[in-house]
């Protein structure tokens, strides 16, 4: 009879020491963005590679309240980012692989915090825009987002993790209402 508790509190024990893994929801593109890039003109465009910073800033996975959150891409959030762009370019009718037009970049800036009022989440890339190799493009963007959270993890947390999308949502509308992006691409 002992043998039996002792091994029902060892395996309850280690269910709670290793905390939550969840992942993160995969990028469902913005009807607004769609819009800034057909109407950003005439252009085709490909996603070249997206890498990241290493930086604590720019945790892989997030970690939020003992629980971690990953990329359905891979387990990479700069994935997540060049997929993201993907999805809304497909969208626009401007995604060509063979395009002589690249978009790609690097993530320097990837955090979320499940605060116990209000979450807020940070995020910060800086994008290239390169025709025939030649950089046409080079800027920093950056999206902040905060929503209502709660004490209870069991409401905070997934929250949270619906709010990633909407935080790259709001980082991409940055970068396609930037004419200067918009002019690269042409």
């Amino acid at each position: 009879m002992h043998r039996i508790s002792y091994l029902l509190l060892v395996i309850l024990l280690g269910i709670l020491g290793t905390g939550c893994s969840m992942v993160a929801p995969h990028y469902s593109a913005s009807i607004e963005n769609v819009q800034k890039l057909k109407d950003g003109g005439t252009y085709t465009a490909k996603v070249g590679a997206f890498t990241s910073k290493s930086d604590p800033a720019n945790a892989n996975p997030i970690s939020m309240r003992g629980s971690s959150m990953t990329s359905p891409y891979e387990g990479s959030y700069a994935n997540y980012l060049a997929e993201a762009i993907k999805a809304e370019l497909v969208m626009a009718g401007k995604l060509a692989p063979g395009s002589d037009v690249e978009i790609s970049g690097v993530l320097l800036k990837n955090d979320i915090d499940a605060a116990t009022s209000v979450g807020t989440g940070d995020i910060q890339a800086r994008f290239l825009v390169k025709r025939n190799g030649q950089v046409r493009y080079d800027q920093v963007k950056t999206a902040q987002n905060k929503w209502e959270s709660s004490f209870a993890g069991a409401v905070a947390l997934p929250r949270a993790v619906q709010e990633y999308p909407r935080m790259v949502q709001a980082l991409l509308g940055e970068l396609y209402s930037d004419k200067a992006f918009l002019q690269a691409l042409k």
